[in-house]
């Protein structure tokens, strides 16, 4: 084995493994033990959740130092450095968090196509990456049914629903509750777009306006680009990315509240209160 596998891809194995020893079922596991990951990860993301935290609290202060140097980019860029040094503010704490996110949803991607999509007995696949104390007996049967989903095939409703596939996949459930999560979770991590796109119009050039927009648009489509994506991954990778998800909003719910997503979920609940 590689090094990675070695660091990496082993250790998530054993640890989907020993979830599905306990819990006897490997989708219940997936989300199990992705709840687990995201748990034992919370000390790196604090930091992150308590930056957005003083952000929040100083976001006025944040705008008028950008409107006040609005025609000058590099006082700017000091002024803002200053201030967030000042209320010790670290814009920058969620990369990490974010990397580890990444290599993790890679080497996991990687382990579910071994185990489910190669073919051949699912536990002797396994066991490739087991230690011997937690190794499957050999030929041992994995069901990979999950309430509606065989979590060896992408999550899609045609099947269940009975409908004949004419090239046109439909999401299914997990998947676009995924989609939802990764939406909610970047509004109520996004506060001040709208702020920033009003001192972008009083600045002159376009870069500024161009920077808004890209990040305006990316709360849209990443949370379009995980659902099209997903359709081509087997609902095994889906249920992690939506317990993952889930996670994620109740933590940062529980760090800032609805943050940028406050007046979305106003207009949901007025919706549902008109029914």
């Amino acid at each position: 084995m590689d090094f990675a596998t070695i660091i990496i891809t082993q250790p998530l194995a054993n640890g989907l493994a020993l979830f599905y020893k306990l819990f006897g079922n490997m989708g219940l596991a997936i989300i199990i033990f992705s709840v687990f990951l995201r748990f034992i990860l919370s000390p790196l993301t604090r930091p992150y959740m308590e930056s957005m935290k003083k952000m929040r609290l100083w976001a006025k202060d944040i705008e008028k130092i950008k409107a006040k140097h609005k025609d000058d980019k590099v006082k700017l860029a000091r002024a803002q450095a200053d201030f967030y040094k000042e209320k010790g503010i670290n814009p920058s704490a969620g990369c990490l968090p974010y990397l580890i996110q990444i290599v993790i949803l890679i080497f996991l991607f990687r382990l579910f196509t071994i185990i489910f999509a190669n073919g051949g007995n699912i536990a002797d696949n396994l066991n490739t990456f087991l230690y011997e104390p937690l190794k499957l007996s050999t030929g041992h049967e994995i069901n990979t049914r999950f309430l509606y989903l065989d979590i060896t095939k992408p999550d899609v409703l045609n099947e269940p629903l009975g409908i004949v596939d004419f090239g046109i996949p439909i999401p299914g459930i997990f998947l676009l509750l995924s989609g939802v999560l990764q939406l909610l979770s970047a509004k109520m991590s996004a506060p001040y777009v709208e702020a920033e796109k009003k001192v972008a119009k009083q600045t002159p050039g376009q870069g500024d306006d161009f920077a808004v927009a890209m990040q305006s648009s990316m709360i849209y489509t990443f949370p379009l680009m995980t659902i099209l994506i997903g359709l081509s991954f087997s609902s095994s990778l889906v249920l992690y990315w939506f317990a993952f998800s889930l996670y994620q909003v109740v933590q940062q719910y529980k760090s800032n509240g609805w943050g940028g997503a406050t007046p979305w979920i106003k207009k949901l609940s007025s919706l549902a209160n008109r029914h």
